[in-house]
Parts: structure tokens; sequence; C-alpha cells
């Protein structure tokens, strides 16, 4: 008898590529219930959750090494211990994800995270850790993360009849832990300590874990593939990733979109609205952002365009506003409806984008495929934020705010020029 072949079989190409686009398909009976099936629930309890929980985490650093007496880059090089394994590892995370199903490696994920946040909590609870041990633990949360990022864009389809709106409704989640989780966690150092700011992150993970372990999931096409070695099936997802122009073309974009303009957006805000204003009407600004993202939600909640990217990519044009009115250093209220109109904007393309890619890309591929968009964005962005304060301390924060508002028009012009993108239609 002919032995099967190792490699896994060759996925279809995009719609207009070689071969129509394979949206996943429904495999659970759960999706017959609706939305909010037990499944769906369980995934929603999860990830708000852990979004909770993320939220903490630069409180709890700054909190807890500032306290300690720890000189202030002792925080950036304990942010920068969490970011990094999570860039170089997450492409790792999306073939275990395919070769060992997205909700194993999830749950193993916040196994991984609870541990390193319960030491974390102990440790600052009881003295001052030496610092090698504060970015040893915050290494691991960033490898817990690479393992759990890419199976999040899997696990949506497999759970919601209706991607576009559980993905909006996710959103909207998300931008309420934004501002819930920070606030909390300064709250209870307030209160307690970094250590029960901690203590609280690890018992977001192992709701997070429960909730993930409770879901049934009925077996997805891809989970019983035979599969080629580790290598080749990292290097299969990246043949499989350049297989579809829409795909790479919109990441190619975003790399550029990342470095020049949200990368720089973030630090730079902080600075001008700082020191113009104080650092309690930055807070608010960022509450207002957040503001924005439920309302970007909502908005994807009803709307059902024809072709999402080329709707999302008309959405971040609002980006625009708040660059300009940073750059230009008008009033506090016309800062605030910049804050509200890029977080709408920018959560809006969010949603069109995640819901393209769950729905176009095969369910066997697209924890792969998706890792390739992490760790690019990521990337990107953080060398973006890094360069930001040298090149405006050269050019000037406003010069750079306001040429990146001209970048962005032109990310945009891109992105509707560009057929393969502009054209990909929705499906239902």
């Amino acid at each position: 008898m002919k032995a099967k072949s190792a490699r896994p079989p060759r996925i279809p190409a995009a719609e207009g590529e070689g071969a129509r686009s394979l949206p996943p398909l429904p495999s659970d009976p759960s999706l017959g219930e609706g939305l909010w099936n037990r499944n769906f629930r369980l995934f929603f309890v999860a990830r708000t959750a852990a979004l909770f929980g993320d939220g903490m985490i630069p409180v709890a650093l700054t909190a807890g090494l500032l306290g300690a007496g720890r000189p202030h880059s002792s925080v950036g090089y304990a942010l920068a211990a969490w970011m990094g394994p999570l860039a170089l590892f997450v492409l790792f995370g999306g073939v275990l994800a395919d070769r060992f199903t997205p909700r194993r490696m999830m749950v193993i994920a916040d196994a991984l995270r609870l541990v390193g946040a319960s030491v974390l909590a102990i440790t600052f609870a009881t003295g001052n850790p030496p610092l090698w041990a504060v970015y040893v633990l915050s290494a691991v949360a960033g490898v817990g993360a690479a393992l759990f990022q890419p199976g999040v864009a899997s696990t949506v389809p497999r759970v919601a009849p209706d991607v576009q709106r559980a993905n909006a409704v996710l959103r909207v989640s998300e931008a309420l832990m934004t501002m819930a989780g920070p606030a909390f966690a300064g709250m209870l150092v307030g209160l307690a300590s970094a250590g029960a700011v901690y203590a609280a992150n690890a018992s977001t993970f192992l709701v997070s874990g429960i909730c993930l372990f409770l879901m049934r999931l009925a077996p997805a096409a891809g989970d019983e593939a035979v599969r080629g070695g580790f290598v080749a099936e990292l290097v299969d997802g990246w043949r499989e990733f350049r297989a579809r122009s829409w795909l790479w073309g919109v990441i190619a974009i975003w790399t550029v979109y990342g470095f020049t303009v949200l990368g720089p957006m973030l630090p730079l805000t902080a600075i001008e609205v700082t020191e113009a204003h104080g650092s309690g009407t930055y807070g608010v600004m960022m509450a207002v952002n957040g503001a924005g993202s439920v309302v970007g939600g909502l908005l994807a909640l009803r709307l059902r365009p024809r072709r999402p990217l080329a709707a999302g990519a008309v959405a971040l044009t609002g980006v625009c506003v708040n660059l300009v009115a940073l750059g230009l250093g008008l009033p506090v209220p016309a800062l605030a409806a910049g804050q509200l109109v890029a977080g709408a904007a920018f959560a809006f393309w969010l949603v069109m984008w995640s819901t393209t890619v769950q729905t176009h890309v095969p369910p066997e591929a697209l924890n792969r495929l998706h890792a390739y968009d992490v760790a690019g964005s990521l990337l990107m962005l953080a060398a973006g934020r890094a360069l930001a304060g040298p090149v405006a301390d050269r050019l000037g924060a406003p010069e750079v705010l306001l040429a990146g508002a001209v970048i962005n028009l032109l990310v945009v012009a891109v992105l509707l020029v560009a057929r393969p993108i502009s054209r990909l239609e929705r499906i239902a």
C-alpha cells in the first residue's frame, strides 16, 4: 500500500488566484442556537477576563518596580521582555495551534500565564524581587501570549454563526476592558500593593482557562489532517500566506502604517497631551479613545458592507482627525473629538479585517496565517514606538504627527487602489 505523504494537503488559494476561497464551515451543532450559544458565552467570558487581566500588567509593573526603588528604565525593559517573546514565538504558536488544536494550546497558554502571574504576585507581596526574576517571568507571560493569540482567530468561526457580529461584540468588550483593567489596577495598588494586582491578574487567567476547557467543539476539518514536520508546516504556512495577495498586501501595507503612524502615535500622544494639559487630561483622552472603540464596534454590529476591506480603509481616514488635532495643538475638546473618531475608525477596521480573514482563509491554515499577521504588526509597532522619541526630538513631535496624517491618507489610497484588497467581497 502506498504510504501517505507527511506534507499537509495543499490549501486552495484565495478567490481570483487559482481557486475559490473556502470559508470556515460551521462544525458545531450549537451554532444553530444563535450568537450567544454556550460555546460563544464561554469564549466571550474567557476573552473578556484575559483582556481585563492584560490591562493590569503595565500598572502592576510600574507600581511594583518603581515602588521598590528600581529605575524607570526597568519598567521599559520588563515590558520589552513581555513583547519580545510574543513577537518571536507567535509564528510557532500558529503551527502548534494547527497541530494540537487552538483550544488546547489556549488552555496551556493560560496555565503558563497563571503560573507566571502567581509567582510575581508572591514575590512582590513578600519583598523586593530581583530584576532578573521579573524579566524572566514577564518573558514567560509573553510566551504564553504567543501560544494563545493565534488560536483566537480560528476559534471565533467555530463558536459563532455570525462571524462579523461576534468580532464586533468582542471588540466592544476589548475596548471596555482596556479602560477597566488599568483603572481597577490603579485602585488596587492604592488600596493594597502591586502583589495584589498580580494576584488579580492570575485569577483572570484561571477564569479564562476554565472557560476554554469547558468549551465543547465538534471536530473541525483540519483537526485530523496528516501533518508534516514543524519546519515543513511553518514553510507551508508561508507558502499559503504568499498565495493570497489581498492578505499579504494588507499586511505589507500595515507594516509601513504601523511603523510610521500607529507606532509613533501612542508615545507622541502621551508626550504632547501630558506636557500641554497634564497627565490627568491624558488619562481622559485614553478613556475617550476607548469609548470611540466601543462606538466603532457597535457600528460594525449594524453595518454589513459588501466589500469590508474597502469600507474599513475608508474608515481609517478618521485616524487623520486625531493626528491633525494633536499636531496642531488644538484645545482639549478638539483633542477629545479626535480621540473619539480615531478609536471608532480603528475599531471598525479591525472588525472588518478580522472577519475577512476568518471567513476567507480555510480553518486548517488560519492559525498559521493569523500568526504572520500578529508577528508583523507587533514588530513594526514596537519599532515605531521605539524610534518615535528620537525622531520627534530631531524633527519635532507636531511635524511627525502631521506627517503621519499624510501617510495615513496615502495608506488608505493604496488600500483602495489595490484591486485584490478593495474588491474582495464579504462572505455571508
